[in-house]
């Protein structure tokens, strides 16, 4: 049996073709071992393509790298075995009881004694109460406890996450991190693929694609130091004829109102003081400087990126 390694990520220049479209364009990453590690993105930009690479459901056309210390060109079996992947859309069987999907995952695995491993899953999750309800009535986040329950069943060494707390509610997707978490501390290693900054804020690190190409890596305050941006908070009467004023503005990269202030981003400091200094001197009306946000990066990262699939 394979050390655990220091890396349980350690892939180098990824490159993923479908026909003439690169989807994953020399991606390289690093997840420690026992890391959370946030996986950012816009829809379309290759996270779950790079997340498939590196679970051995598909093979790179370039690059190399290992997972859990196996090759992932060549122990592609080895790797899937010891993962746990948690796909977008729930996908277990709705006819079926909750014990009834996890009695189905446990037969996949060979895991013995099967009930042994589906009792202690379902009390490790806080299932066992609802051990006989059909997986086709539970709620959304009840759904995710589920498939994440069949995630963890065989006690996988890394857990990779695609968008799984989508269309559930803020109390469900906070009990879900708490127990993401649990995890972690446990040893569990998790790559983490999510559209919620609040979410990614909970993560060691963070890594940001954008239409294949890996942009930024480091914690959630280095990201946001490396963008180099600055933020204005604007508060005072007419908000938004000030931002039809300022949209397209000298120095202005982006204006956004949020609730009864507003929100100016820009990468040139200078130039974006000389464009604020005559909105700070009307009357009704403040301009100081804020904290720039992780949505104010991504939403940079984004307008600078082109579309590969255009």
């Amino acid at each position: 049996m394979n050390a655990a390694p220091t890396n349980a990520i350690d892939v180098r220049g990824l490159v993923k073709r479908f026909g003439d479209k690169t989807v994953v364009d020399n991606v390289s990453m690093t997840v420690r071992t026992g890391e959370i590690v946030g996986f950012l993105g816009p829809n379309g930009s290759g996270k779950t393509t790079t997340i498939r690479l590196m679970c051995g459901l598909l093979t790179a056309n370039e690059g190399e790298g290992e997972v859990l210390g196996y090759d992932i060109r060549t122990e592609a079996l080895k790797i899937k075995r010891e993962v746990g992947y948690m796909t977008q859309r729930f996908s277990f069987y709705e006819d079926l009881t909750i014990a009834e999907n996890l009695d189905f995952v446990a037969r996949l695995y060979e895991l013995k004694p099967r009930k042994a491993y589906v009792d202690r899953t379902l009390e490790d999750l806080g299932l066992t109460s609802r051990r006989n309800q059909l997986a086709g009535t539970l709620s959304g986040g009840w759904k995710q406890r589920l498939a994440l329950a069949a995630c963890i069943m065989h006690e996988p060494k890394l857990l990779l996450l695609d968008e799984p707390t989508a269309g559930v509610d803020p109390k469900a997707r906070r009990e879900f991190w708490d127990e993401i978490h649990r995890l972690a501390s446990d040893g569990l290693t998790v790559l983490v693929s999510t559209h919620y900054m609040d979410e990614a804020e909970r993560c060691h690190r963070i890594s940001y694609i954008a239409y294949g190409k890996m942009l930024a890596t480091g914690t959630v305050d280095e990201v946001v130091r490396d963008a180099g941006l600055v933020t204005y908070v604007v508060r005072g009467e007419n908000i938004g004829g000030i931002v039809r004023e300022l949209e397209g503005a000298p120095g202005i990269d982006q204006v956004a109102p949020f609730g009864t202030t507003l929100h100016v981003v820009g990468s040139d400091p200078a130039l974006l003081a000389e464009t604020m200094k005559p909105i700070s001197r009307r009357d009704g009306v403040t301009v100081e400087l804020g904290e720039t946000s992780l949505e104010d990066v991504f939403i940079q990262f984004m307008s600078a990126s082109q579309d590969n699939m255009q």
